[in-house]
Parts: structure tokens; sequence; C-alpha cells
């Protein structure tokens, strides 16, 4: 668990301090931050990795509230669900089923394209046989 929390929490908060340093001095850019389910809801068994996932998305939050009025967009993506692959293109089952690499790319672009009047600091992505 503390390795966990050091490389998925506090390894988020240097890496975001070091972006937030260049791109404040610049004027302008984006941050983007990757979490996961477990970033929102804990399932039995997962603390070790719900405990990171959930400060990562606690230190999006504060930085996006900080660096907003200086220009700078910060934004916590949730992958809700797995990933498609080139092995993963044989499986059965229903088409896609799992998320479009590149449709998960198009999607963070377009959270770093967002007008500063409606910027988001959060955004899900999830398959659409998500169950819930």
């Amino acid at each position: 668990v503390r390795q966990a929390l050091l490389v998925g929490a506090y390894g988020g908060f240097l890496v975001g301090q070091q972006a937030a340093r260049r791109l404040v001095a610049r004027g302008s850019g984006s941050i983007l931050f990757t979490g996961a389910t477990a970033s929102v809801k804990g399932f039995a068994g997962s603390a070790g990795f719900a405990m990171p996932k959930f400060g990562l998305r606690g230190l999006v939050q504060s930085m996006a509230r900080e660096l907003a009025p200086k220009n700078i967009h910060v934004a916590h993506f949730i992958i809700d669900g797995a990933i498609a692959s080139a092995a993963s293109g044989q499986e059965s089952g229903p088409q896609d089923r799992r998320l479009s690499p590149d449709a998960i790319a198009k999607t963070y672009l377009s959270i770093h394209r967002q007008h500063r009047s409606a910027w988001t600091w959060e955004m899900e992505l999830r398959p659409w046989v998500e169950t819930f």
C-alpha cells in the first residue's frame, strides 16, 4: 500500500508540480491525469489500488482550482472499462465492448481544447455495454 500511494498519489503530485511550474511560466496549458473506477468507488479487496486513485482525484480537484485562474486547465479522466488492443480485437462478444484507444485520445484532445469558459475538471469514459 505504501508503494502504491507513493507511485499513484505522490508521483502524481510530483509530475503535476513540475508541469504546473512550466505551464504557469508559459501562461497556459493543460495537465491531464488518468484514473480508474477506483477513483470514485472502492471495491472489497482493492484498498491498495483505491487509496492512490482517490488521492490522485483529490489532487486534481485542488490543482484545478488553484491553477485555473492562471490559465492552466487541470482535468482527471476516469477510464471505467477495458481498453482495446490488437490482441483483444480477436475476442468474441459485442463490438466496441472495450474502449477504443483512438476514441480515448480524441476525448483527451477535446478536453485540452475546451474553451476556458466551460472547462471540466473530470471526464468518465466507459464502453456502451457498461451495466453500471
